[in-house]
């Protein structure tokens, strides 16, 4: 079945800039329509439909970026219009194909998907060294000894830290899951620690420990510059958006830079930005769980769209444990992180939304 889905895939990409008819795909196939729609959607937690949507809108990106005119772009992609072009952008991302144009903002990557035999997602491995070493040779005040990098978890800051990776700048990691659980407004204050350490089932000073002291020269150092390491995924942007909270809600006055990446593939796209609505935004999603009312980079705008539609309780991820709920959780476990990179969650995430499932 997973080579049948890689022709799929295959024939699709050959054909993404051409009117898409699942009848050709499924005379291709030498199957009926409804059993290539449903097996796709079966094996890749994604329709076709959707799945051919997402790789357009992000190769487009790439035709935006080398300063294509747009209403080329959107007629290559079957687009019946720019217009029409336009609000699919916009929908996905979040802002429309000119801002992007003039920007450059990070967006989630959606690559080709790729099946081996064993049902596995092939993987780039690229040396994080290498790709650190390039930023520090474009921009090396970013790591002087008056700059703080702030890394996504305590895996990324063992790698950097042992590879001695940030030259004579101070680095942190951020240890939270801000995707899962009750956040309070106030950040990092005894609520907040209570509430976040109750979530996941640790006492606070369990929570002190693994979450708060790391990122104690957040809390006493003054810095001209603070450096973001987030991924694409929505759990990490997720982080993120509560460090940009903070930093407004502390009256952080200095540089601030996203350093953006895709966890397979350690491409580091480096925005620098300005502070003044993620605390908002914060208490908008995290708190409220309603959508934002600013207009958002689209990586995390992506992200938000994600974590909000992980609230309910028939997403995507929760109807596929449940076709799958029969598998073993490892194996279960490792479909989902093949499945949805998009997500990001972590093994201990998975394991909590199987077992409630079940």
């Amino acid at each position: 079945m997973n080579e049948q889905i890689q022709l799929m895939i295959d024939w699709i990409e050959a054909n993404l800039k051409n009117k898409f008819s699942l009848n050709e795909l499924s005379n291709y196939m030498g199957y009926s329509p409804y059993y290539c729609s449903f097996k796709f959607h079966q094996v890749t937690g994604i329709s076709i439909r959707r799945y051919i949507l997402l790789r357009r809108l992000y190769l487009s990106t790439e035709d935006l970026a080398n300063n294509k005119k747009i209403i080329d772009v959107a007629f290559d992609y079957d687009y019946s219009s720019q217009e029409a072009y336009s609000r699919a952008f916009k929908n996905i991302f979040g802002i429309n194909p000119k801002e992007y144009q003039v920007n450059k903002f990070p967006v989630q990557s959606v690559v080709k998907l790729t099946i081996n035999k064993n049902g596995e997602w092939y993987k780039m491995n690229i040396s994080r060294k290498i790709e650190v070493e390039k930023l520090q040779q474009n921009r090396s005040e970013l790591f002087d000894k008056d700059v703080l990098h702030i890394l996504n978890g305590q895996v990324m800051y063992e790698e950097f830290k042992n590879n001695r990776l940030m030259g004579d700048s101070d680095y942190a990691p951020f240890n939270e899951a801000m995707c899962v659980n009750a956040t309070t407004e106030q950040l990092f204050d005894e609520e907040f620690i209570n509430i976040r350490a109750a979530g996941h089932r640790e006492s606070a000073e369990g929570y002190i420990k693994k979450v708060i002291a790391p990122l104690a020269n957040l809390f006493t150092k003054k810095y001209e510059c603070i450096v973001l390491w987030f991924g694409e995924d929505m759990f990490c942007q997720m982080n993120l958006l509560s460090i940009l909270a903070y930093l407004e809600q502390s009256g952080y006055e200095g540089k601030v830079f996203l350093n953006s990446f895709r966890e397979d593939e350690f491409k580091v796209n480096q925005t620098e930005l300005k502070l003044g609505h993620y605390y908002s935004v914060y208490k908008e999603v995290l708190v409220n769980h309603t959508k934002p009312s600013n207009e958002l980079i689209p990586v995390m705008y992506q992200a938000i769209n994600i974590y909000l539609d992980m609230l309910n309780e028939d997403n995507a991820v929760v109807k596929y444990i449940h076709k799958n709920k029969d598998l073993p959780t490892k194996d279960l476990i490792k479909r989902l992180f093949e499945l949805f990179p998009s997500i990001g969650y972590g093994d201990l995430q998975y394991i909590e939304l199987i077992n409630k499932i079940r």
